[in-house]
């Protein structure tokens, strides 16, 4: 069977989306391929989808053959069809997917003046001064013998050896504490890199040709580098590095070594590399590095991704230009213009740390209403929370200070795996999350998901607009085999005492009055059980004009109001907010949607429940003074916007 589509990914289907493709198609037991003007691949190969190059709005054919063929290809065309697959955040692209900065062209290959410094690419903004921290680690060369025949079986079980045990390396990665979301989905895609056949596979026949297992690593791993260097495309051409670095990380085992580790660069230090893998930097102390410049990579390589995660300036792609700071004692760089100088004198010194100082100034003055309980001047308190989409991203929220969790969007939960999520592993992930916040409140939204977002083990219809279709609370409705499992984990985890739900696309009173049976029935089987569980608060989603316009029946049937501003906004001015253009149509503060906001504030109000809003708009800091007068009580938002949300709330109390 076959099928073709126009793709909407965003950017097409680079590392992020490709892998998320590669998973999804794994799901399936049929054979899966791709195919773009008349070149097909396995659907289950990250390499081989990458090397396609299928970018944004090209037309491509999906085959399948096997006995769920019929549930591949529309679980696999409704993915190709969404402009945000294999984003992990939906109210906004992640950091490790953001569109990178504006790059600045590189300098000819000369001596620099020291009045302007180095050139090379601007990769990720802001400005650093600091000693040099030299990082340069030996070239791994290949042994260059001819294996006997009889030795080949042997290096070929020590080449597996070796790629099972980076796998195992980068799989412990994954499990701890201390990676960023935005680094652990870089880290997950290393990880396919060393478990794809395109680089194993060719390895494997060149050890088989005689080669030795090092240099049969380091010649495929060049060679699948080059077909992505080749590739015209920005994204795609960043690849490259990465297969290098999975490469290095091989041969470095193969050879019994570690890697010179970052573990002893100094507070504040610039880290100076003609490379950086990405699993390397990943690792590293990061809050130590006060920026980097490498002589590789660009504005969409993986080192530049997770710098500007990480707030580091970074220039990158100096080329021959990086071997003139092997010897530096002391480099400030600037990361929005691309520039680097060695060995500042005392004037540029200044300019530089007067800047440094002022960024710093800034950080700090914000980073004290961590800690801070915005409180108006009639002793109402407005809580400020985080909107998160896994347990990874709690660290995050945590230091930015979130006064709880005001969104925990489930969809990843049930994306990320390749079947549905057992009640049991809801039931685990709900309290983590629970106690993680305690004793604030965390408010989880059930099961967000249509065509747009197809996950294995729910079959979606071909619609022509999913984002009007069988979607959130009315395919949950349908699929109580699904929402009841969610139910039943959610009641599990609320003994923890904190835990609120709320219902996603509510349109009808009716959908809340038959979840209150399905919650009813749930609580009646766990009694039954004998399995421990609690009553939650049950609020809905303000996102569609329906629920604003029936807001006072609605009220009297929930417990809390939250405005999704992001889906409303685009309702009310049936605007898609993923359309370029008609995005000046997409603006929250248009009169139409501030009035639909107060309407639904209007209605909680006198019905004496909490509102809320979790999209956006909640934390625009000239918006934020009109939402509390409208009544308002909780303003949820990605962590980095938590500090300056708490401030722009005292200011508005202090000024009366």
């Amino acid at each position: 069977m076959e099928r073709s589509t126009i793709v909407r990914v965003h950017e097409g289907l680079h590392a992020r989306p490709a892998t998320r493709f590669v998973k999804l198609a794994k799901g399936f037991e049929s054979d899966v391929e791709l195919v773009k003007d008349g070149k097909a691949v396995s659907a289950k190969s990250s390499v081989k989808l990458m090397l396609l190059a299928v970018k944004e709005n090209q037309e491509v054919t999906v085959r399948a053959n096997g006995a769920d063929a019929i549930e591949a290809i529309e679980a696999l065309i409704g993915y190709l069809e969404n402009p945000r697959a294999g984003l992990d955040d939906e109210d906004g692209q992640p950091a490790a997917e953001q569109a990178p900065p504006s790059v600045a062209a590189p300098a000819a290959q000369s001596a620099p003046e020291a009045t302007t410094g180095l050139r090379g690419v601007a990769a990720s903004e802001g400005f650093a001064i600091g000693p040099a921290f030299a990082h340069f680690p030996p070239d791994i060369a290949g042994q260059g013998r001819t294996l006997q025949a009889e030795e080949i079986a042997g290096e070929i079980e020590r080449f597996r050896a070796a790629v099972g045990a980076v796998q195992a390396r980068m799989d412990r990665a994954l499990t701890q504490d201390n990676l960023s979301a935005g680094d652990r989905g870089i880290v997950a895609a290393l990880r396919d890199i060393a478990a794809d056949d395109s680089l194993t596979g060719e390895a494997e026949r060149l050890i088989k040709g005689g080669n030795d297992a090092i240099s049969a690593v380091i010649t495929a791993a060049s060679t699948i580098a080059a077909d992505f260097s080749a590739v015209d495309d920005h994204y795609l051409n960043a690849r490259a590095d990465d297969f290098h670095a999975v490469g290095r990380q091989i041969c470095l085992v193969l050879l019994g070594q570690d890697d010179v580790s970052l573990e002893n660069i100094p507070e504040g230090a610039i880290l100076i590399a003609d490379d950086i893998g990405a699993w390397d930097l990943a690792r590293a102390p990061l809050k130590r590095i006060g920026g980097v410049v490498c002589g590789h990579g660009g504005a969409t390589s993986h080192i530049a991704i997770i710098a500007r995660s990480h707030g580091i300036p970074a220039v990158l792609g100096l080329g021959d230009q990086i071997n003139a700071l092997r010897t530096a004692r002391e480099v400030a760089l600037d990361g929005n213009s691309g520039r680097v100088i060695i060995d500042p004198d005392p004037a540029t010194s200044a300019e530089f740390g007067t800047r440094v100082e002022a960024a710093a100034k800034e950080r700090a003055g914000l980073t004290v209403f961590k800690t801070v309980t915005p409180t108006l001047a009639d002793g109402r308190v407005i809580e400020v929370a985080a909107n998160i989409g896994s347990l990874e991203e709690i660290g995050a929220a945590q230091e930015a200070g979130a006064m709880g969790v005001g969104l925990f969007r489930t969809e990843l939960l049930f994306m990320r795996h390749m079947h549905l999520p057992s009640e049991d592993m809801q039931a685990e992930t709900y309290t983590a999350l629970a106690k993680a916040f305690a004793p604030y409140p965390v408010i989880v939204r059930t099961l967000d998901i249509g065509g747009d977002k197809p996950i294995a083990g729910i079959e979606f219809p071909d619609e022509e607009n999913p984002f009007l279709g069988w979607r959130g609370i009315r395919m949950c409705l349908d699929r109580p085999d699904i929402f009841k499992r969610q139910l039943r984990a959610l009641l599990r985890a609320a003994v923890q005492g904190n835990i609120k739900v709320m219902l996603p696309m509510v349109a009808d009173i009716d959908e809340v009055r038959r979840t209150k049976v399905l919650v009813a029935e749930c609580k009646a089987e766990l009694d039954a059980e004998g399995v421990p569980h609690a009553a939650f608060d049950l609020g809905v989603m303000i996102e569609t004009p329906a629920a604003v316009l029936i807001a006072p029946a609605l009220a009297r049937e929930v417990a809390f109001f939250s405005i999704g501003t992001n889906d409303l906004t685009q309702y009310i001015m049936a605007a898609d907010r993923l359309n370029p253009t008609v995005a000046k149509l997409n603006d929250v503060a248009n009169p139409a949607v501030m009035a639909a906001i107060e309407l639904t504030a209007k209605a909680g109000v006198a019905a004496g429940i909490m509102v809320g809003m979790c999209g956006e708009a909640a934390g625009r800091p000239d918006l934020i003074a009109t939402f509390v007068k409208m009544g308002l009580t909780e303003l949820s938002m990605s962590p980095a916007s938590i500090q300056r949300a708490k401030k722009t709330i005292m200011d508005f109390a202090a000024a009366g």
